[in-house]
């Protein structure tokens, strides 16, 4: 859904606007709400988050964030999954993990729900790519089929059950297949 305000907001404006949910993105002047995750969004984001941090986070590789407000690049997203290297995530004066993250996340993943347009998600993948993203993933788990999109904006997809899901080379020791992370939607 789209929130044209009555006159333009600015990205300082909005981001002093109370966190709706689902949450509300800014894109070009508008207010764009995601949509409402269902099962199968919720089950893919969930469990990928899961084996994500899983392998990455005990050796301090990276972390893995669900639904984190990105902005950065006259931007403010959420994507689904927002992937940090250990050493790029923003830290607080305590050494700790900052509220605001003003930086493009290493590796953005965006699930397609039912009622999402797939043409803004990819231009906020290509948003991410644009900012020093490595790699940008978008799922459709009614079709099972994961778009992968590259840094140097190549696009490819993977929908054989087989195949192994390239990542980012920090994330090369997470192994993932098509049937793997679409056989969690049967668990």
């Amino acid at each position: 859904m789209v929130q044209t305000p009555a006159k333009y907001l600015t990205l300082e404006e909005f981001l002093k606007l109370p966190e709706t949910k689902p949450a509300s993105e800014y894109i070009g002047g508008q207010i764009v709400q995601k949509p409402m995750p269902q099962g199968k969004h919720s089950t893919v984001q969930r469990d990928l988050t899961t084996a994500i941090e899983v392998v990455l986070r005990p050796p301090r590789i990276a972390r893995a964030y669900p639904e984190l407000r990105c902005t950065f690049g006259g931007r403010s997203t959420v994507p689904d999954v927002s992937v940090f290297t250990w050493n790029r995530i923003p830290r607080d004066e305590n050494g700790e993990v900052a509220n605001t993250f003003q930086i493009a996340p290493d590796w953005t993943i965006e699930v397609l729900s039912p009622d999402q347009s797939p043409t803004k998600v990819i231009k906020n993948i290509l948003h991410c790519i644009d900012h020093q993203t490595q790699m940008g993933w978008l799922i459709d788990p009614d079709e099972k089929v994961v778009f992968v999109y590259f840094a140097d904006r190549t696009i490819r997809f993977f929908d054989v059950p087989e195949q192994l899901l390239p990542v980012p080379s920090f994330a090369s020791s997470l192994q993932l297949t098509v049937q793997t992370l679409f056989g969690w939607l049967a668990e």
